[in-house]
């Protein structure tokens, strides 16, 4: 009989170990702060994955706290450690990381990974580890892996132990000693991560048809329709592009951690060619029916926030007005669709209520910072001591805009208006709305996305169809 002090176990970390791919998280994580290494990664790549995974480790480090490890694989090999076996981290990641990880972790007696020549996967990894008993003594070994790759050491292993397993590697590993979960569903976590309770804010495209009077043209609402499907698959591909350079602020986050990059759900490879789908996708709808100049808003719309996603969110006062922005070419991209002129007032109006929004946004983020006992939000340009500036320069925002509108209402309103007194009386109701979003801000009742907020709260969905009624009745189509 064996004795536990002959018997070895083999634990694999992508995808085992952590429910993530070190190597992609390393690539985005260097990208971010250095796009041009992506040029570079190519030419790593020719030369084969063991120099790629070389040269990224040596320029970029992993958070080993801030990976998603899976609980019931630690809890398994922490019982085999205190069973006497010998564990080793046998993993085909850079030594670099393997290393930060098992220090992290205090776990292992061993270290397993590639190095600039090796890429320790599959049948490399293999030799490896019969080396490793061999020198050691280990006459009995298991391992504990996820993928393909590992079916041949599988092969050879006396004990085998598989990690959510799709069905395919279900049918190819016979006799598995232990199983360790099921594989999420990628249509589900790719369908998440596009984000579809936020197409909400694309709404805002169907506000020059609204304002303009003209939803009874049925080729102006077909046009609003597909640049409102058009405006949310980009809108999707940057909030995908966002979620893979931001997994590390994500994890730390009590609600993002969540999102199917961040928890692993989704690998991070898979980031790439859905974001490039999307985009097809979105440009083609564009081009085949829609006038040319929506193309060029809707690059330009992507253009901004994917600078915004990697570099201009972390830059302070400058985030925010790319944020209200990005909402205010929303709708000024929807009067180019329909071929209906935006008013400077709109314009002027958007502006100073989203920027409202855009600092409430980020009032709610910080202070969750600050109830946490930290002193800074991490990505972000701002520091608790700034809340007490962000709450009076939010609200003051959002009254502009509400003087914006007065202005509109005294001077600048079209002939259709015939009610026109109607108007005012949504003044108050502005007023009412934007007031209690600070005030439930102020008590931490308000969610970190202000327009998610707008549209499931009751009372705001109250004030907006009355706001509405008001704009119907002072200029009824009949």
């Amino acid at each position: 009989m064996t004795s536990k002090a002959e018997r070895a176990l083999f634990v694999d970390m992508d995808g085992t170990l952590v429910a993530t791919d070190v190597l992609w998280e390393a690539f985005f994580k260097v990208v971010k702060a250095q796009p041009w290494v992506a040029l570079l990664a190519v030419g790593w790549l020719l030369r084969g994955r063991a120099t790629l995974k070389d040269e990224l480790s040596k320029r970029v480090s992993i958070d080993p706290e801030a990976l998603p490890y899976r609980e019931d694989v630690l809890d398994f090999v922490r019982a085999r450690k205190a069973e006497g076996d010998t564990v080793i981290l046998a993993t085909a990641s850079a030594r670099a990381w393997a290393e930060a990880v098992a220090e992290h972790l205090d776990l292992f007696d061993d270290v397993l990974a590639s190095d600039a020549q090796n890429n320790l996967k599959g049948a490399n990894k293999l030799t490896a580890i019969e080396r490793y008993c061999a020198d050691g003594g280990h006459k009995t070994w298991g391992y504990v892996g996820d993928a393909q790759a590992d079916l041949p050491i599988w092969d050879k292993a006396d004990e085998v132990f598989v990690v959510a397993p799709s069905a395919a590697l279900k049918q190819r590993v016979t006799g598995a000693t232990k199983v360790f979960g099921e594989k999420p569903s990628l249509l589900k976590a790719a369908f998440k991560a596009m984000r579809p309770h936020q197409y909400v804010k694309n709404v805002l495209l169907w506000v020059p048809l609204m304002l303009g009077h003209a939803y009874d043209d049925s080729n102006k609402v077909f046009a609003a329709l597909v640049a409102f499907a058009a405006f949310s698959l980009t809108a999707s591909s940057v909030y995908l592009f966002n979620d893979m350079l931001d997994v590390e602020a994500d994890r730390v986050h009590p609600k993002k951690k969540f999102r199917p990059f961040a928890s692993g759900n989704l690998p991070l490879l898979y980031g790439p060619p859905l974001v490039a789908t999307l985009i097809t996708v979105a440009i083609t709808l564009s081009v085949l029916f829609l006038p040319s100049g929506y193309l060029g808003v809707l690059l330009l719309y992507l253009a901004v926030n994917s600078a915004y996603s990697a570099i201009l969110k972390s830059k302070m006062l400058i985030d925010v007005m790319i944020l209200a922005s990005l909402y205010t070419l929303r709708i000024f991209a929807g009067g180019v669709a329909t071929d209906l002129r935006v008013s400077e007032w709109l314009l002027a109006f958007s502006i100073f209520f989203f920027t409202s929004l855009a600092f409430a946004k980020r009032y709610v983020e910080l202070d969750r910072v600050a109830a946490e006992g930290k002193t800074e939000a991490k990505g972000r340009g701002y520091r608790v001591e700034d809340l007490e500036l962000i709450i009076s320069v939010g609200p003051t925002s959002g009254y502009l805009a509400v003087l914006v509108f007065a202005l509109y209402i005294n001077n600048g309103l079209p002939g259709f208006y015939v009610n026109k007194w109607l108007l005012w009386l949504t003044c108050p109701l502005l007023l009412y709305w934007i007031s209690r979003l600070w005030f439930l801000a102020k008590r931490r009742e308000l969610d970190h996305d202000p327009v998610v907020f707008a549209v499931t709260d009751k009372s705001s969905l109250a004030v907006g169809v009355g706001v509405g009624l008001l704009l119907l009745l002072a200029a009824p189509p009949w």
